[in-house]
């Protein structure tokens, strides 16, 4: 009778973790993501604690609702993580967790050399358990990083035979982690903490009937509550946190899209895109911005006496020099021809005419044409609150001034009237 009530009671459990946690998944848009990742951080020492030290029987054996419940539960989570956001996401739990278990030891070992007061005879402080758990804790992390790392490219490569199977892959997945894992962390538990063997099959039987009710339950979130999962292409894996992210492969995606091939600059498509952006966002936070628009001067000579193949050698080394001065805020791109426009959030008129005279002090001196003679650059400046209170007036006047230092005899710098001492000095 008792075994049937732990039953009912298991199940019970299994359905409230699962609940709570996919509701923190599944609003995690709304009420951020962090509160999913704390409610998993908090369960993880219950888990442990219960797995060590709380069993109960049910009709097929002995059990702990610590490791058969909540870190079975766990690991469907992870699973689900990734299939809701994807790898860069599931390894912050992870490295977390292994993390603060290190941590819990090396506190635990601090506190041996406290002299500790005893308060209650009945109550003698002890460090012993705390030790146990957390070495305890770190075998189980570093498993569950093997889970984790398994379930994922488990559940990829049965995309190759059921890419449309998503509940039956999940289940699948379940059953062969969840019994390496009994195998993995159950020797700790009989080594350390002198669990009997008599349990092994007991627990093992009760994490599978744990991911059929995680699985049952998945696929009425699927069929009723969940978004359409999307099955990622199958393809060689050799590091699951880098190759199997959906949004690292769209953020590399992006980095490579929208470049100038000859200079490796962002190109003015993806400038007209991100600048006006910066720009809003300066002024949303009440700081200065500057557009500078910088022009080799006398390149049409570099490919008339040399050839456009050597003038393409002389950009190249502008944009590779520009690049070492910006800073890693600042953003590049090549305007067009052999002319560059940079955008520099946080920057004042005065410092970004700092900025312009170390950009041309730079190329002049670094950079040549085959035949030895310097390159020079032609610098317009314009800033944000001063020239303009958006990207187009603010690139307008920038190659106003650009143009206005090309009348003024080349390598010098235009900026606003209140600062014409660096652009008279050149």
């Amino acid at each position: 009778m008792m075994a049937n009530i732990n039953l009912l009671l298991f199940v019970i459990e299994a359905i409230s973790y699962f609940t709570l946690m996919v509701m923190l998944l599944h609003f995690r848009h709304r009420i951020g993501l962090g509160m999913f990742l704390t409610a998993l951080g908090v369960m993880h020492f219950m888990e442990t604690y219960l797995a060590a030290v709380f069993y109960v029987e049910v009709p097929f054996g002995i059990v702990s609702p610590g490791s058969s419940v909540f870190f079975t539960g766990k690991l469907m989570m992870i699973l689900m993580l990734y299939l809701q956001e994807d790898a860069a996401v599931v390894r912050q739990p992870i490295y977390g967790l292994f993390l603060g278990n290190l941590l819990t030891v090396g506190i635990a070992w601090l506190l041996q050399w406290h002299v500790p007061v005893e308060l209650s005879p009945s109550r003698a402080p002890s460090d012993e358990f705390l030790q146990e758990m957390g070495w305890l804790m770190i075998w189980g992390t570093a498993i569950l990083y093997l889970d984790a790392i398994g379930i994922i490219l488990l559940y990829e490569r049965l995309g190759r035979y059921l890419k449309h199977k998503i509940v039956l892959r999940f289940m699948i997945c379940g059953f062969v982690l969840l019994t390496f894992d009994q195998i993995a962390f159950f020797g700790a538990l009989h080594y350390v903490v002198g669990v009997p063997l008599a349990a092994f099959w007991g627990g093992w039987k009760a994490k599978m009937f744990a991911v059929c009710i995680y699985t049952a339950l998945f696929a009425i979130y699927e069929l009723w509550i969940g978004r359409a999962v999307v099955t990622p292409n199958a393809r060689p894996i050799s590091d699951i946190f880098s190759d199997l992210t959906f949004r690292e492969r769209y953020n590399d995606l992006l980095s490579r899209t929208g470049r100038d091939v000859l200079t490796g600059l962002y190109d003015r498509t993806r400038m007209e895109l991100e600048a006006p952006i910066m720009i809003r966002e300066s002024l949303r936070q009440g700081q200065y911005a500057t557009v500078m628009i910088m022009d080799a001067d006398h390149f049409k000579g570099v490919n008339d006496q040399f050839g456009h193949l050597q003038g393409d050698e002389v950009l190249r080394a502008i944009a590779l020099r520009l690049g070492t001065i910006l800073r890693a805020a600042d953003r590049m791109y090549r305007f067009g021809g052999e002319e560059f426009v940079a955008i520099c959030p946080a920057t004042d008129h005065g410092e970004a005419l700092r900025l312009a005279e170390r950009l041309r002090w730079t190329i002049e001196t670094s950079v040549m044409t085959p035949d030895a003679r310097p390159v020079t650059i032609s610098i317009g400046v314009a800033t944000v609150g001063e020239d303009g209170d958006d990207f187009t007036s603010l690139l307008t006047v920038a190659d106003q001034r650009l143009y206005q230092a090309k009348k003024n005899g080349r390598n010098c710098i235009v900026g606003g009237p209140a600062i014409d001492d660096i652009a008279a000095a050149h």
